[in-house]
């Protein structure tokens, strides 16, 4: 399990990170989205990349996903988000921390999944009763 961290101008372009990363990227998500202080997920960011940012961000999310760390990012450089989206994986320092903090932290509002919930299988047939 690897936790995803997205951060980027606005609340709009982190939601559509989100659905790229569902649809596209075809990652499960295991929480909702949490919001994370923006200043924090820069800081996050810079330590994993041992640099400073170009630019900072306005906002930020975070989640676990139920894939491996190999797999996410793999899929994750197929698409091509409107936000900054970074894998963490628990080789990372931040990792522990920021974990911790999903469990507190208030979801990202205007978050839904596009995914189908239902693991039931649907019968469309049409009942023709002659």
């Amino acid at each position: 399990m690897a936790l995803v961290l997205i951060r980027g101008e606005n609340n709009s372009k982190i939601l559509n990170a989100i659905a790229d990363v569902e649809r596209h990227a075809n990652l499960n998500l295991t929480t909702k989205p949490k919001k994370i202080d923006a200043k924090y997920a820069d800081k996050i960011v810079e330590n994993i990349l041992k640099a400073p940012l170009r630019t900072k961000s306005k906002v930020a999310t975070a989640f676990r996903i139920k894939e491996d760390t190999a797999t996410a990012i793999v899929q994750i450089k197929k698409i091509h988000p409107p936000a900054h989206i970074v894998v963490i994986s628990n080789d990372y320092d931040d990792y522990k921390e920021l974990n911790k903090s999903l469990n507190d932290a208030k979801v990202f509002r205007g978050y839904y999944s596009g995914k189908k919930q239902s693991t039931q299988m649907k019968d469309y047939k049409v009942n023709k009763t002659e």
